[in-house]
């Protein structure tokens, strides 16, 4: 069975401190989201800045998320437990979900 990725790209809404944040992500988000049964592998990355030019990142935080069974996120997403993360979450980001599909690639045998 294929993952399915999403990934969250998402800043934090003004007034929420990055140092709150990422206390709450490692001692709450992180350790539910990855110990549901739908979950392959949860991962937040933080910018750190871009590769070529100046400025900033458009986005502040990345998470990755590789989800092994769709039908079962739905049912752990609808979860009270998830609920009250999801609800968490939604206090300290403005956050945009894709849904991605891998588009593939397979090196020639030499």
């Amino acid at each position: 069975m294929a993952t399915t990725r999403i990934i969250a790209l998402f800043n934090l809404k003004k007034g929420k401190r990055m140092s709150d944040y990422e206390a709450w992500a490692r001692a709450n988000d992180l350790p539910t989201v990855n110990g549901l049964p739908s979950i392959r592998k949860f991962e937040v990355f933080k910018s750190k800045g871009l590769l070529m030019g100046e400025g900033k990142p458009s986005y502040q935080y990345v998470e990755i998320i590789d989800i092994k069974d769709m039908d079962q996120f739905g049912k752990d997403v609808a979860d009270a437990r998830m609920q009250k993360i999801a609800a968490e979450f939604g206090e300290f980001a403005d956050v945009e979900f894709i849904v991605m599909k891998k588009i593939g690639w397979k090196r020639k045998k030499a």
